[in-house]
């Protein structure tokens, strides 16, 4: 058996299963047969070219990731023409919602697509009907009620085929669920709804009580923050709306 061999095609077999290291490289000094270092050195030179191109295959791929995220957050951007009040909404919920994971000693990767998922998290609004946003004193008909309560369905059936977001777009999907299972859309309850979710619906309702409405001030960042106290347990998860009132005691609002 040639010197090195063994080790060739252990290395040859690392290659295979994407484990590229410089191991082979050492097989192509001299201390080892013309058979063996002319066989390692095509090899190390297919594992180069392998890696370069799976680079490139890299960029490209984070390069259609940024340009779908700009495209739907043009779309969210957007509603702000048709409402008033959802103009800017989806910033302050992902500013929000960004620093309460970070209170929750959640990491930078999960941080980013709650994040994310506040930007979004109302982009199924783009289907409501000029009646919802033209109503500012009309009671809710059942109609209306409908729409209202669909809208985190047509944001998932928007965001579902952009696999990039991952985790994030069951935030989305979810921020309408509630602790006692009441909410909407599926009636989710307690642990079922994933954190980021409740994370956005502390912030999401937050934001709402805090706006400023063409039939309604904006709340004081007390009264709405003592609000949220009364909803934990029911619609919001206790833990997450304590760490939300420290954050904003520290912190202060949005802007």
């Amino acid at each position: 058996m040639l010197k090195g061999q063994d080790r060739l095609v252990e290395a040859i077999k690392a290659i295979a299963a994407g484990n590229y290291s410089s191991d082979i490289m050492e097989l192509t000094g001299p201390g080892y047969p013309p058979e063996v270092r002319e066989l390692a050195e095509a090899v190390g030179m297919m594992m180069v070219r392998i890696e370069t191109r799976e680079f490139h295959l890299e960029q490209l791929m984070e390069t259609i990731r940024t340009n779908s995220l700009n495209a739907v957050t043009a779309v969210v951007n957007a509603l702000g023409a048709r409402d008033a009040y959802t103009e800017g909404h989806g910033e302050r919920v992902a500013v929000y919602s960004e620093r309460l994971a970070r209170r929750l000693g959640l990491d930078e990767e999960e941080a980013e697509r709650i994040r994310i998922a506040g930007v979004l998290h109302d982009i199924g609004k783009i289907g409501f009907s000029d009646l919802i946003f033209s109503n500012e004193d009309t009671v809710m008909n059942e109609d209306m009620l409908l729409e209202i309560r669909s809208h985190p369905q047509w944001s998932y059936d928007i965001l579902r085929n952009l696999d990039f977001l991952g985790p994030a777009l069951d935030y989305v999907y979810a921020h309408h669920e509630r602790m006692d299972g009441r909410g909407y859309p599926r009636g989710l309850c307690g642990e079922d709804i994933p954190l980021g979710a409740r994370i956005l619906a502390v912030a999401d309702c937050f934001d709402a009580m805090t706006t400023d409405r063409p039939y309604q001030p904006g709340r004081t960042p007390q009264a709405a923050l003592a609000i949220l106290g009364t909803l934990a347990g029911d619609a919001l998860d206790p833990a997450v709306v304590d760490a939300f009132i420290i954050e904003i005691e520290d912190n202060g609002m949005v802007g």
